[in-house]
């Protein structure tokens, strides 16, 4: 069964160096792009990315690595940088024709619509992320017991071979886990969808370890080179994510406004998978942002 967003068409177009993103394109108006997080795919935006397409073209790939679009194999730290799939996204857009949009991230694709917002400053307009903090400040905050909850990122870190055999062996239990640990709402996530995301996940074993990978080095040496920098996301920013600070003891606010000084910052009473459990929540989430 192949599960699509009603209405919209699917395309194939270029990212960079010869790798290829898949998308779902619909709706007319400014363009917005959405970007899925991880175990998923662009399905994740199917309830959000309709409301928005009365008013907006809307964009949603999936990643490189992920789902439906190309998988380089990962040669060197760079193939799954977030600044490299930041790129693919700026390329993905501009091949539709847009060279100016607006951003919203969940997950990974937040991380890699943060790195977007400071490296193409004069095409991300807006920008929304939800539930992450940037990759320096989330190992600077991962401490002690409560890093057991990202256990996940320390896995996926070590060199390969390990990580990838590990998960192949176990992929449904290992990429399942996340799905039913981080959901308020289970019922959000119906049986069909949540084996799509599972499928695409065992395929792409290979791909999300190196994404994750990346992001315990070569994506904390460019945060780290911006914050020295002193870069800042220059366009206006909302960020809505659950109480994490709370949980593990750090100010997400004041981490976010570190980065951003136009920043909206909200806390959401649903679970991870946000953009699904509460999807009338964070479309006006999206729509007070790009109303700023």
């Amino acid at each position: 069964m192949t599960l699509a967003i009603p209405g919209f068409d699917h395309i194939r177009a270029p990212g960079t160096n010869g790798v290829e993103l898949a998308a779902a394109v619909g709706g007319d108006g400014t363009p917005v792009v959405l970007l899925h997080g991880f175990p998923q795919t662009h399905l994740m935006w199917r309830h959000v990315a309709g409301r928005l397409a009365g008013e907006h073209t809307v964009i949603c790939p999936d990643l490189r690595g992920y789902g439906a679009s190309d998988k380089p194999e990962a040669d060197g730290p760079e193939v799954y940088a977030k600044r490299t799939m930041a790129a693919d996204i700026v390329a993905l857009a501009a091949a539709l024709g847009h060279d100016r949009f607006a951003l919203v991230g969940h997950d990974r694709g937040a991380l890699v619509a943060f790195r977007a917002g400071l490296d193409h400053p004069e095409t991300v307009t807006h920008l929304g992320l939800l539930d992450i903090v940037p990759t320096l400040d989330m190992w600077n905050v991962l401490n002690g017991a409560s890093a057991a909850v990202g256990y996940h990122l320390f896995l996926m870190a070590q060199p390969p071979g390990l990580p990838e055999t590990m998960i192949a062996n176990s992929a449904d239990a290992f990429f399942g886990s996340f799905l039913d640990a981080w959901a308020d709402d289970p019922a959000a996530m119906p049986r069909e969808v949540r084996a799509a995301y599972l499928r695409a996940s065992a395929a792409a074993v290979t791909s999300i370890v190196a994404d994750f990978r990346a992001s315990a080095g070569i994506d904390v040496e460019h945060d780290r080179a911006d914050l020295d920098a002193g870069s800042q996301l220059a366009m206006p920013v909302t960020v809505v994510q659950q109480d994490w600070g709370a949980r593990l003891g750090y100010d997400a606010a004041g981490v976010w406004k570190a980065w951003a000084p136009d920043l909206d910052h909200r806390l959401t009473r649903a679970g991870h998978f946000m953009a699904e459990e509460a999807p009338g929540e964070i479309t006006a989430a999206i729509s007070d942002l790009l109303a700023r």
